[in-house]
């Protein structure tokens, strides 16, 4: 039976949630996990859907993986035997290509399936293959998988990603850290889960450097051991929740993340017409401070404002008085949520042009900005809503929440990848979500 949320709205959400460990470092951490010769525990690591995806994954290729409790993992790597990924459900998220530059360090070959995860427009894999090829693998790609193979031990090189890519950096990095020699990735991505990732690879005995000018040198050493980590909170659900208190005129806590870690999203919301407050090292208090101002954001690689914010934000930019403009410079095609927007009641236009900056998207067609008209009122809408991907629909969560009337959301494991069962998590609101 398919699962749903129903959401009555039309009401400020007010109370407090403690943001899980971070979705995009937990699932990369546990796949780092493998590259050493002993184990590892992790901790803080988020309860969600794509978690258990990871643990599949790993244990296709015969790893142990054992939770400790409720959100510590154990995993040793030590029994993993086989160069394959099998397992079917691990298409449905982008983490088996970072399976192979580590299934390559131990058996000299990898296989994995091709990937689905959600449909965000091109996501460009050739980087992960040109980084491969660069350290001296051989790639080979069918309708069904992708595998790649090398002679000797992979040698270290220079490399230059053309657009800072956080998963082919960390394609760049798995394979660095035990090639023979050293090796530079230029332009790459320095998310604070990158950071985070750099960290812990440091612990299992790596040797990395990182440059301001996003350079990654890389001295490759015979073999890493396991750790202990720590997950980060997690940065986008945290914007997330921010947004939902914004937009609903509600008040709500957020604790375990890192304020730094919002780095540009706080001035834009800021300047929205948010208020913020630190109530503690890691704990803020989200509000709305007054009447909601227009605003033009444009997505980038961080620290620019990402675009896994963009989605949750735009709901609130529809109460927002005048018009605002949306830029999608990181994916072309991430803007498709916006039309179940407009049958609740905003005004989004969506345009193939760059309303702002150039960006690589200019004369290839892609709506990648969006024309928000507002303050509009939005209403619930008679038929189900489908959830289109992850940050689409929390989006849809949040405009629920603002809707007059009772909302029902449909393929709602999309949601739990990254934010888990919300119903649940959400008890502690003035939210009225029942989970179907």
């Amino acid at each position: 039976m398919q699962k749903a949320y129903r959401i009555t709205g039309g009401k400020p959400i007010v109370g407090e949630i403690t943001c899980y460990g971070a979705k995009n470092f937990a699932t990369k951490a546990m796949v780092a996990a493998c590259l050493g010769t002993t184990e590892t525990v992790l901790t803080n690591v988020p309860p969600i859907g794509d978690v258990d995806i990871t643990v599949g994954l790993l244990q296709s290729v015969g790893a142990k993986v054992e939770w400790l409790d409720s959100k510590t993992l154990r995993i040793d790597p030590t029994s993993i035997n086989t160069h394959k990924v099998t397992t079917p459900d691990s298409r449905s998220n982008r983490i088996p290509i970072l399976m192979l530059p580590v299934l390559l360090q131990r058996f000299g070959k990898a296989e994995i399936p091709r990937l689905d995860g959600c449909d965000l427009g091109t996501r460009a894999l050739d980087f992960h293959e040109a980084a491969v090829e660069s350290f001296g693998g051989l790639v080979e790609v069918d309708r069904e998988h992708m595998a790649a193979s090398i002679k000797k031990k992979l040698k270290g090189t220079q490399f230059r990603l053309d657009y800072p890519s956080v998963g082919a950096t960390e394609t760049c990095l798995f394979l660095a850290v035990l090639a023979r020699g050293t090796s530079v990735i230029s332009n790459a991505a320095i998310e604070p889960e990158i950071v985070g990732l750099i960290t812990m690879l440091r612990a299992m005995g790596a040797v990395i450097f990182l440059s301001p000018n996003r350079e990654i040198r890389v001295e490759g050493v015979e073999s890493l051991t396991g750790t202990t980590m720590e997950c980060l909170g997690d940065r986008i659900e945290a914007a997330s929740w921010a947004s939902l208190a914004c937009a609903t005129s509600g008040d709500i806590t957020l604790h375990g993340i890192l304020p730094d870690t919002l780095n540009n999203f706080l001035a834009y919301y800021r300047k929205v017409g948010g208020g913020f407050e630190l109530v503690g090292p890691q704990s803020i208090r989200f509000f709305r401070a007054g009447t909601l101002s227009p605003i033009m954001l444009e997505t980038d690689v961080y620290p620019g404002f990402s675009t896994d914010w963009q989605q949750p934000f735009a709901v609130l930019l529809t109460q927002a008085e005048g018009i605002s403009v949306i830029h999608e410079t990181v994916y072309d095609s991430r803007l498709g949520y916006t039309a179940a927007l407009n049958r609740m009641g905003a005004k989004i236009q969506l345009s193939t042009e760059c309303i702002g900056q150039p960006c690589r998207f200019l004369h290839k067609g892609h709506a990648h900005s969006a024309l928000i008209m507002g303050a509009t009122p939005l209403h619930a809408l008679p038929e189900p809503l489908e959830v289109p991907d992850l940050r689409g629909g929390l989006a849809y969560v949040i405009a629920a929440a603002m809707a007059e009337g009772t909302s029902t959301l449909t393929h709602i494991e999309r949601i739990e990848r990254g934010y888990g069962d919300i119903a649940k998590r959400l008890e502690n609101m003035s939210f009225d979500i029942a989970r179907l």
